[in-house]
């Protein structure tokens, strides 16, 4: 497998930021800021996005930095909507769409070094461009598109209940 130290930290945190997504997903049907699992994925993600600028294959700046980046402004978009932007709850759309986009944008790096690199010794994949990636990829935008569109279901009730309370 053969990561650094860097990229051993890298991974873990990457990990504890995925699974305290799912445990936001499950529990409150979007990464919610409000609470800890969506805390945990807000900064973890932005320590796991910016670890990932230590980390190179072949040495320099290249586009999976640039991506890295992407989602750490997608990630700082989403905390700036739910911090200043509380009373209005258009805004709520935007936060859960944002918080749900970096999720899977952060699976995208994620199913390739996966894929690539386990079981150890035979990796389900051979490079990023195998079909197994592209399926899986294909798969997770469907959750995605699913997702987004419960989301806006959800956040449109929510947005008529606080309007009457």
């Amino acid at each position: 497998m053969g990561l650094s130290g860097l990229g051993i930290f890298h991974t873990a945190i990457g990990v504890i930021a995925i699974v305290s997504a799912i445990v936001s997903f499950a529990k409150r049907g979007k990464i919610d800021l409000n609470v800890t699992s969506g805390k945990v994925y807000f900064y973890l993600t932005i320590i796991t996005s910016l670890t990932a600028l230590g980390l190179s294959k072949k040495g320099g700046f290249n586009p999976g930095h640039v991506f890295a980046l992407f989602i750490v402004i997608v990630v700082l978009c989403s905390y700036f909507l739910h911090t200043k932007r509380k009373g209005n709850n258009k805004s709520r759309f935007f936060e859960n769409f944002l918080l749900s986009f970096s999720f899977f944008l952060s699976l995208i790096p994620t199913v390739n070094e996966t894929f690539t690199r386990v079981p150890v010794g035979h990796p389900l994949a051979k490079a990023p461009t195998d079909p197994i990636i592209g399926q899986t990829l294909l798969a997770l935008l469907a959750l995605f598109v699913i997702g987004t569109v419960f989301q806006i279901i959800k956040q449109r009730k929510e947005n008529s209940a606080s309007k009457m309370a």
